[in-house]
């Protein structure tokens, strides 16, 4: 693609440029933890390492390099359509909509493939998988996101203390099983979803 040409050049380069400039380097991996090659559920994995460490093996980029892994969990995981591998106890679209109050068809809409287009298998919460992947990823940081999904009041707050207690109970119980901060909460989909940092502040489109 000619209209590409100028962006198309070595990365170990421009890493390094980007070192001695004391640049922060933000590096977002693909893929849920457990389809890591090496510690998913075979065959229902996909071909390369998805964990922390295996993205700074593609990047190049030195383990000793990072300061902050952050891992981005969901109130309710999801797989692929079809028969896409184990998960916790699956449930489907209603019963989320009538625990949280957010409208069926608006799930619907949220939980499509974005390359396959299929419906998105959801399951209940894995409290052993999200300990093992913040074990896995040496997380120093959770965003969890949909807090709408566990109460649709959720999509009004801008701050913490606005959440339900339901919600800041289950932060609580997630910080508690992985030892790991819940720095970022969001609520809603999309570029326009709003970033509850629980430090205080907050931003939009997780900027």
């Amino acid at each position: 693609m000619p209209e590409l040409k100028e962006y198309v050049r070595c990365t170990k380069i421009e890493l390094e440029k980007a070192y001695l400039r004391g640049d922060r380097i933000l590096l977002e991996g693909t893929q849920g933890t457990d389809l890591s090659i090496h510690h998913g559920y075979f065959p229902w994995v996909t071909s390369r390492e998805t964990t922390a460490s295996g993205c700074l093996a593609d990047a190049g980029i030195a383990p000793a390099r990072v300061r902050r892994v952050i891992m981005v969990t969901r109130t309710y995981p999801i797989r692929v359509g079809g028969k896409s591998g184990p998960m916790m106890r699956e449930i489907d679209f209603a019963t989320i909509a009538e625990r949280s109050g957010v409208s069926e068809a608006e799930i619907c809409g949220t939980e499509v493939g974005t390359v396959s287009g299929k419906k998105r298998r959801i399951g209940e919460f894995d409290w052993e998988q999200v300990r093992r992947s913040a074990v896995l990823n040496g997380a120093t940081d959770i965003a969890l996101t949909f807090a709408d999904y566990i109460d649709a009041s959720n999509k009004s707050a801008t701050e913490y203390a606005m959440l339900t207690a339901e919600t800041k109970k289950f932060v609580e119980e997630l910080e508690r099983v992985t030892g790991t901060d819940v720095t970022w909460i969001t609520k809603g989909f999309g570029e326009d979803a709003i970033v509850i940092d629980r430090r205080g502040s907050r931003t939009e489109n997780g900027n």
